[in-house]
């Protein structure tokens, strides 16, 4: 019997069925997306997971031993939020961005963005590229 594929791995989804899932206006932010994460990373996106486009990919591990891979940069749109997956605590980290974004909600590795209308994309594009640069600060330990 085959080993089963860990959830979070990427697929053979096209990027096009995943985007389709964002609807109305958030479609056209969706392909915005698109060409901004892969002008920032320099990757060709992926499905990860069968909802997530991903860039890039790094292994981690943690201190129990397991281990996983994960996108460099990431987002998942839908059809009431963009999702954007960060370096965990990132709201913490760069307090100095997010009064710029606008509208949005966070988690601990989250953006949670309704519409980007209203989002400062310089903003927006510099948290992106923090957050970039840490993940491979962490993947090169």
């Amino acid at each position: 019997m085959a080993a089963k594929q860990p959830a979070m791995s990427p697929s053979d989804l096209p990027v096009a069925d995943v985007l389709d899932r964002a609807t109305g206006p958030r479609r056209d932010e969706a392909d915005e997306l698109l060409a901004l994460f892969g002008e920032i990373s320099g990757e060709r996106p992926v499905v990860w997971a069968g909802r997530i486009i991903g860039f890039g990919e790094f292994e981690y591990r943690y201190e129990s031993g397991r281990r996983g891979r994960s996108p460099l940069l990431a987002f998942a749109p839908g059809p009431t939020k963009h999702t954007i997956y960060l370096v965990n605590d990132f709201s913490e980290r760069w307090p100095d961005l997010m009064p710029l974004l606008g509208n949005h909600r966070v988690s601990k590795a989250c953006l949670y963005l309704t519409r980007l209308t209203g989002v400062d994309r310089t903003a927006l594009r510099t948290l992106l590229e923090r957050s970039l640069a840490e993940t491979r600060l962490q993947a090169s330990d």
